[in-house]
């Protein structure tokens, strides 16, 4: 029998993160995940009226299949995607794995081709089509042991972040998205981190629901070529390989990193060099789910911790637009907090933000254990 807390997440998938409505396509992309859990899924779009699509695969098959692709097949799979993307209204895509590092054999210079031919040019046409989206990763007993849980101990944990009323959580945003809507300068101070920028005209985006389960941030971008100074993050970042990246320290120079350290050097530097784009930054948020708070590998929480900034080295969001285009979208994430090393963030040279903690009266109400309430 399905958990209870599960039927509730995929009521609240169909019918607060897409909304659908009657009549309406909904692309169901699932990997390696309960088909249990699809299949409600299925029960809750039939139930809003809508006609539900379903894709699901196996990862190693997939994986086995990258290992000897040619471009020819990913561009193929472009037009079978991009064809299918523009029949649908909505698209809910729930990922699950047993092992984050699945692709990790898969050769780089695959994953590259394989970003320039499908990754952008699909991110490009979801945001001509303005479809509704959602992405859940999908929880599994690997994820269990990233976060240092017995695995009841995490699917409590997960259903705590995942179930979150996400609809209040979107109204206590709005001061912190209207200070960053307004702000031009930003800068942040940390161990090893000196960075400022402008975000002067590019706007901001609370994300509660809509597009991630969890959720927890609001964001903008930098204005291309404004970026200068140093960061270090504190959070292990896996790529798309399943590489996993410690200790990244990146200086910025008018907008571009011309210097780079971390655990495995090499592996970043062909990340950097992807493409124009990959060396600037398209995004920069503050992390805020109240229920998440510490790292666990898996970028759909990590970079809703609590406390935390991220920049995404990459391609921009579409709410907020810099103009900077890349096959990349990498979130890097900073925790603040006095264990991490604290830190500080200014927004046009006001101190907003102190160790993780809102500082300001009007942002007091997302400190975590004040968010938590709602």
């Amino acid at each position: 029998m399905l958990d209870e807390r599960l039927k509730t997440l995929a009521k609240r998938l169909v019918t607060y993160s897409v909304s659908v409505k009657k009549g309406e396509k909904v692309l169901i992309q699932a990997f390696d995940c309960d088909p249990n859990f699809i299949a409600r899924i299925v029960d809750e779009i039939y139930l809003a009226g809508g006609i539900p699509f379903t894709q699901y695969s196996v990862d190693p098959i997939g994986i086995h299949v990258s290992r000897q692709a040619t471009k020819e097949y990913y561009e193929c799979l472009y037009r079978y995607r991009e064809t299918m993307m523009k029949e649908m209204d909505c698209k809910i895509q729930v990922i699950g794995s047993t092992n984050k590092f699945n692709g990790k054999s898969v050769p780089h210079e695959i994953n590259k081709m394989a970003m320039k031919v499908c990754g952008m040019p699909l991110h490009e046409i979801a945001e001509k089509s303005k479809n509704r989206w959602v992405l859940l990763n999908f929880p599994s007993s690997n994820d269990a042991q990233e976060a240092g849980m017995e695995t009841e101990e995490f699917e409590d944990y997960f259903f705590e972040v995942c179930n979150f009323d996400y609809s209040k959580m979107f109204a206590a945003m709005e001061p912190l998205a209207k200070l960053m809507a307004k702000a031009d300068k930003v800068r942040i101070i940390a161990p090893e981190t000196d960075l400022s920028f402008s975000i002067k005209g590019i706007g901001s985006h609370r994300c509660a629901g809509t597009h991630n389960i969890p959720d927890g941030e609001v964001f903008t971008a930098p204005v291309k070529g404004s970026m200068n100074g140093t960061i270090k993050y504190n959070v292990p970042f896996i790529k798309g390989d399943g590489k996993m990246l410690e200790d990244i320290k990146l200086t910025f120079k008018d907008g571009k990193v011309v210097e780079h350290e971390c655990s495995d050097k090499q592996a970043l530097t062909d990340m950097l060099d992807t493409d124009e784009g990959s060396r600037f930054v398209g995004e920069f948020a503050f992390g805020l789910n109240p229920h998440i708070k510490k790292p666990m590998r898996d970028i759909l929480f990590d970079e809703k911790i609590a406390c935390s900034i991220h920049l995404a080295l990459g391609h921009y969001c579409e709410e907020t637009p810099n103009g900077n285009k890349s096959a990349v979208h990498a979130d890097m994430i900073q925790i603040q907090t006095p264990e991490y090393g604290g830190g500080e963030i200014y927004l046009d040279d006001v101190l907003v933000r102190k160790d993780g903690r809102f500082v300001i009266k009007e942002l007091l109400g997302l400190n975590p254990e004040n968010l938590v309430k709602i």
